[in-house]
C-alpha cells in the first residue's frame, strides 16, 4: 500500500496539472485562433486572449467546406461503424465462448492476431475489393475455366460487379470487424456464471433467446464503451474515407479539413481553418461527454 504523504501527494498533483496543461494547450490555442480575424491571427506572437469574431469564421467554414451535408455523412458513418463493431463483436464473442467446437480457441487466436494487421497495411487489397466486391468471384471463375467454358458453349461472357465506391457500405463494411471488440466482450462472457446459462437451458431458452435477453442486458455498459470508443475512432478516420469517396458531394467531414487549409499562394486565414476543425470535432467531443459516465463504468467495473 502507497503512504500518501503531504509531499507526495504535492508532487502527484503538479505532474497532473502539468500533464493537464500540455494537453489542453492545443486545443486552447485552437478556440482562441477561431476568434480572431484574419490581420490578429497572423500575428507573431499569436495573442492568447479570445476575440469576437467566431460566428464569423464558422459561417465561412460551414460554406467553404459543405459542413452541413459532410457532418450527416459522418454521423452516419460513424454511427455503422461503432454499432456494426459492437454487434459483430458481441456475436463473435458469444460463438467463441459459448459454442463447444473444435478449432475455437484457434479462430479467437487468428482473430486477435488481426490487431497486426491494421486498414494502412492491407489498404490495397481493401480497397481493389471496394472498386468491385465481386472479382474474387470473378478471379474463381476465370482460373478454373468457368468463364470460358461458358462463354463458348453460350456465347455469354461472364463478368461480375459490383462497385462499393461513393457508398456507405464501402465505407463502413471494412472497418466493421475488430479484434479488440471480441476480446473485450470474451473476457466480460467468462465471468458470466454457468449456472446462468445453465438455469436459462432449463427454462426452454435457446442460444439466441440467452443472448438477446440475458448477454446483452448484462454487458450494455460494455457495449456503451466499445461504441463510444469506435464512434471516435471511426469519426477520426481520414486515408479509408479520402480514397473510398471519389464523389465531391460524398464525403465526411474529416476529409473536408484539406479544404478549410490554406493554400500555398491562397489567404492565410487559418482563424477559418480552426473554426471548422472546431465544429467537426464538436459531435465526437459531445458523444463521449454524454457518455463518459457508461464509457468508465464499462471499462472498469468489475460488477458482474
Amino acid at each position: 500500500m502507497i503512504e500518501r504523504t503531504p509531499i507526495f501527494n504535492f508532487i502527484c498533483y503538479t505532474l497532473l496539472a502539468l500533464g493537464m496543461v500540455i494537453a489542453l494547450l492545443p486545443f486552447f490555442i485552437v478556440i482562441v485562433a477561431s476568434t480572431l480575424d484574419l490581420e490578429t491571427v497572423n500575428r507573431v506572437p499569436l495573442p492568447l486572449t479570445p476575440s469576437s469574431h467566431f460566428w464569423e469564421n464558422a459561417q465561412t467554414a460551414w460554406v467553404r467546406a459543405d459542413l452541413g451535408n459532410k457532418l450527416i455523412h459522418s454521423i452516419i458513418f460513424a454511427t455503422a461503424v461503432g454499432a456494426g463493431k459492437v454487434i459483430l463483436s458481441a456475436m463473435a464473442a458469444f460463438s467463441i465462448v459459448y459454442f463447444r467446437f473444435r478449432g475455437r480457441h484457434l479462430i479467437f487466436w487468428i482473430i486477435f492476431i488481426t490487431l497486426m494487421l491494421p486498414l494502412e497495411v492491407r489498404i490495397v487489397p481493401t480497397y481493389s475489393i471496394a472498386a468491385n466486391a465481386l472479382q474474387p468471384f470473378q478471379t474463381i471463375l476465370d482460373i478454373t475455366g468457368i468463364t470460358a467454358l461458358v462463354a463458348w458453349v453460350s456465347g455469354i461472357q461472364i463478368k461480375l460487379e459490383w462497385g462499393l465506391l461513393n457508398s456507405y457500405t464501402g465505407l463502413v463494411a471494412p472497418l466493421v470487424a475488430t479484434a479488440t471488440g471480441t476480446f473485450l466482450y470474451r473476457q466480460f462472457y467468462l465471468t458470466v456464471p454457468d449456472e446462468l446459462a445453465e438455469a436459462t437451458k432449463m427454462d426452454g431458452a435457446g442460444p439466441v433467446r440467452f443472448f438477446v435477453d440475458i448477454l446483452l442486458p448484462l454487458s450494455r455498459s460494455n457495449m456503451i464503451a466499445l461504441f463510444t470508443i469506435m464512434f471516435v475512432w471511426a469519426w477520426n478516420q481520414y486515408l479509408w474515407p479520402l480514397l473510398v469517396t471519389t464523389d465531391p458531394n460524398f464525403g465526411i467531414a474529416v476529409t473536408q479539413l484539406k479544404t478549410l487549409i490554406p493554400s500555398e499562394f491562397g489567404l492565410p486565414d487559418w482563424n477559418v481553418a480552426m473554426a471548422g476543425t472546431l465544429i467537426i470535432m464538436s459531435p465526437p467531443l459531445l458523444l463521449v461527454i454524454l457518455m463518459q459516465r457508461w464509457f468508465v463504468r464499462g471499462l472498469i467495473s468489475t460488477e458482474k
